[in-house]
């Protein structure tokens, strides 16, 4: 059983930063692919970003893109999310999931195990 926790979560304004950390349980961490998807109430869930299990390779969504950087490090089981310039349309919750399935990131909607989220509000 593996377990995700998200923190770093809070409230900021338009144009501000916030950093997220999802720190996993177990032995398999550099086994996985690391990805970040959001969901604000009444909309769907968002694929934000995602990193290869070496960290060699990321790939993020459009709306993001420029803004927000994903990083791991395997010695510690955390995959980071660090969000600049943030808008008040990034305001959801955040949670990190991991896919121990797949080799490439093409698969952005698939995931194996999941967290319970941080929420990330931005004001205007």
């Amino acid at each position: 059983q593996v377990q995700l926790v998200e923190s770093g979560g809070g409230l900021v304004q338009a144009g501000g930063s916030l950093r997220l950390s999802c720190a996993a349980s177990g032995r398999t961490f550099s086994t996985y692919i690391m990805k970040w998807f959001r969901q604000a109430p009444g909309k769907e869930r968002e694929f934000v970003t995602a990193i290869s299990r070496s960290g060699g390779t990321t790939d993020y969504a459009d709306s993001v893109r420029g803004r927000f950087t994903i990083s791991r490090d395997n010695a510690k089981n955390t995959v980071y999310l660090q969000m600049n310039n943030l808008k008040p349309e990034d305001t959801a919750l955040y949670y990190c999931a991991a896919d121990s399935t797949h080799w490439a990131l093409n698969r952005r909607d698939e995931y194996d195990y999941w967290g319970q989220g941080t929420q990330v509000t931005v004001s205007s």
